[in-house]
């Protein structure tokens, strides 16, 4: 199947999603919320396209529209680029200071308010990508409490949550950097926790928490003998091929 997309022909398959299609074929459209981890999300609504079909056109939101039908989409219409300017204003009203979201300011024209008070210090655009995350690993630490302009992202009555066993999978997808997560010798702290680092058994570098490799084993069903980082594992892979290369 066909599609038309800045009036460049793109070959789809039924029920891609737009976006998909559009980056697939080097075709530029903006997102802030979107991780191809996890799809489906469409909070910030950056991303909405014009499609046209049968004379009549309408506004979707291009990464979670499935394409179903030959139709013609527009990325960059006046109507588009208006609709992208007023959800950037008010994004940019509760995170001021985000480099991306100030990039996309410049790129669409979009000018500063300054008439509302307005927290220099908020990073977090609500986009539930670091709750949806947690969910996904099968912990449910953290959730979206309280409504309104107080809304936020928080851990039960913002104590340490005793589910959270310190993977920063939340913290990975977040667009904005908004969740504050570091690590001090053999310690890594994230909401308000401090959780004790396990050594790589080949580098002796802390890359794990205990939490964490107590809930891989569990989930696998055996205790791991061999801990290795990221980068040993992929270290040992490279050694394994090389090794059968040289053998052949």
């Amino acid at each position: 199947m066909d599609i038309k997309i800045d009036n460049k022909i793109c070959k789809v398959e039924y029920g891609e999603y737009l976006l998909q299609v559009a980056r697939r074929n080097n075709i530029y459209i903006p997102t802030l919320c979107h991780s191809d981890a996890l799809p489906g999300q469409a909070s910030c609504r950056i991303c909405i396209v014009e499609v046209i079909e049968n004379d009549s056109s309408k506004v979707v939101t291009s990464c979670v529209y499935p394409i179903t039908k030959e139709i013609e989409v527009i990325t960059n219409s006046e109507k588009i680029n208006n609709m992208r300017r007023t959800l950037l204003m008010l994004l940019s009203m509760r995170v001021p200071n985000h480099e991306a979201l100030s990039r996309l300011m410049v790129k669409y024209s979009v000018p500063a308010i300054n008439r509302f008070g307005i927290d220099m210090n908020e990073k977090c655009i609500l986009c539930g990508l670091c709750v949806k995350a947690c969910e996904e690993v099968g912990q449910y630490a953290i959730s979206t409490v309280n409504r309104g302009i107080t809304k936020k992202v928080s851990t039960p009555y913002q104590e340490p949550s005793v589910s959270c066993i310190g993977c920063g999978a939340c913290a990975s997808v977040c667009p904005t950097g908004a969740i504050d997560i570091f690590e001090k010798e053999s310690k890594r702290f994230i909401w308000n926790k401090t959780f004790e680092l396990m050594q790589c058994t080949r580098c002796e570098e802390y890359f794990i928490t205990k939490e964490q490799l107590d809930y891989m084993n569990e989930r696998l069903g055996y205790e791991t003998e061999v801990l290795l980082c990221e980068k040993c594992k992929k270290n040992v892979v490279s050694e394994s091929f090389k090794n059968i290369v040289q053998n052949l």
